[in-house]
């Protein structure tokens, strides 16, 4: 297996047909990559036509929300290529492009279970864990503002505790540990469970992670299991009292919002690439818009002419200023020039539009649109589930630990027309 750069978050897996595709903020399909190979767009067209992205089809569709979910597409796709070119080993049986994907989704989950990657990861956290001296800090400044700060995570308390080691202790002040921002600390939560169901506690009551069963949560513990509604009552916080924090649009951010009606923030670092290349590419964007201003002015004389023609041949006055001084032969030749200043338009057009989004990515464009004008599907989830969203934790630095966080105006198309009738 080799590594993909191309495949990124917010990118969907059709387990049935064997692609990866990505959908604007309705459900239609933009781009398709079938195996590692991305298809025309009039291929798009045979094989989806209007066929919408519905993610509650979990036995079509597998939304890529995780950096983990990208590591399985990898692997997926790279074996949907060795599956047409009849490569799969036989010990696997004969497959279908969904009983592919089921394998390798097993066979990563087993990786994950059987604790391979971490160890992996234990050994030598300084290759996979970029430092970030803010973090701590801006935790620091909330807690010392009064906020009650929570960990909660899937991950058991030997990994927690050395990836928290190795990524706070070093950048907080006067010898302090990471346990001492927490007021509680919940490993081995089983998120999204966690949010809905309520499992057995237990107090971890050494280092090495011995527990002890418990029937109740108290400040300043760590515990593993447990449930939200438990962290609630313990703490005597509810609903939009807690803004949960997490990188997971299903585990994570949906699921406490669904359920809890928890404020959630979700944390996606791709943005940060993704607005240095919206700045980088901000020349020709404004390139683009111009052209396709200009394409619409010229359009829109096309179509007076055009429609002044038709008004005439069925003996009715054309009744449009474009037309008013011109007989039928000058209508005709001006909309056959006009016919060509188009295409010269499109001609810069279209290369520009192929290329919009390539400095973040050159397959898929956008991590937070699907073509010029839409949101993508990604965006659409993250707006409907997320209060607020970031980069990183660490942003919230560049605040104060007492900052409200107001959402902006959501302008509608007739907005823009009204604001100009009131100047």
């Amino acid at each position: 297996m080799t590594t993909l750069p191309q495949v990124i978050r917010g990118l969907i897996m059709d387990k049935v047909k064997g692609n990866l595709v990505k959908a604007d903020r309705f459900g239609y399909i933009k781009r398709v990559m079938h195996g590692t190979q991305m298809l025309p767009t009039r291929a798009v067209s045979e094989i989806y036509g209007r066929e919408l992205v519905d993610l509650r089809k979990e036995d079509t569709w597998e939304f890529l929300n995780t950096l983990f979910s990208v590591s399985e597409a990898v692997m997926f796709m790279q074996m949907v290529d060795k599956l047409d070119q009849g490569l799969v080993p036989a010990e696997l049986g004969p497959l279908d492009y969904k009983g592919l994907y089921n394998a390798v989704s097993k066979a990563l989950f087993r990786a994950h279970v059987e604790g391979q990657l971490k160890r992996e990861i234990m050994a030598e956290p300084e290759r996979f864990v970029e430092p970030d001296p803010e973090l701590p800090l801006a935790l620091l400044d909330q807690k010392e503002a009064g906020k009650r700060l929570l960990l909660i995570t899937n991950s058991d308390y030997h990994y927690t505790n050395k990836m928290m080691n190795h990524a706070f202790n070093r950048f907080l002040p006067n010898d302090m540990g990471w346990r001492d921002l927490f007021e509680m600390v919940i490993v081995s939560a089983r998120k999204p469970e966690f949010f809905q169901i309520s499992h057995p506690l237990y107090e971890v009551v050494t280092d090495d992670g011995l527990l002890r069963p418990c029937f109740k949560a108290n400040s300043g513990g760590l515990y593993s299991g447990g449930s939200a509604q438990m962290v609630e009552k313990s703490l005597d916080i509810h609903g939009d009292e807690i803004l949960y924090v997490g990188d997971h649009i299903f585990t994570d951010v949906s699921q406490s919002k669904v359920h809890l009606r928890w404020r959630t923030a979700l944390i996606c670092r791709e943005l940060e690439d993704e607005f240095d290349a919206l700045i980088k590419s901000h020349a020709q964007k404004e390139k683009l818009v111009t052209l396709i201003q200009q394409k619409e002015i010229v359009g829109d004389l096309f179509n007076q002419l055009r429609l002044a023609l038709q008004r005439r041949t069925n003996s009715r006055p054309a009744q449009t200023l474009a037309a008013t001084c011109m007989n039928d032969q000058e209508l005709t030749e001006s909309m056959q020039k006009l016919l060509i200043v188009m295409q010269r338009l499109d001609e810069k057009i279209v290369p520009l539009l192929e290329s919009d989004g390539e400095l973040f990515n050159k397959r898929w464009g956008w991590l937070s649109r699907a073509g010029l004008w839409d949101k993508s599907h990604l965006t659409r989830q993250i707006e409907k589930y997320a209060d607020i969203y970031t980069s990183r934790v660490s942003n919230f630095l560049h605040y104060t630990p007492f900052m409200y966080f107001r959402s902006q105006e959501q302008t509608l198309a007739h907005d823009v027309h009204s604001y100009s009738r009131d100047q």
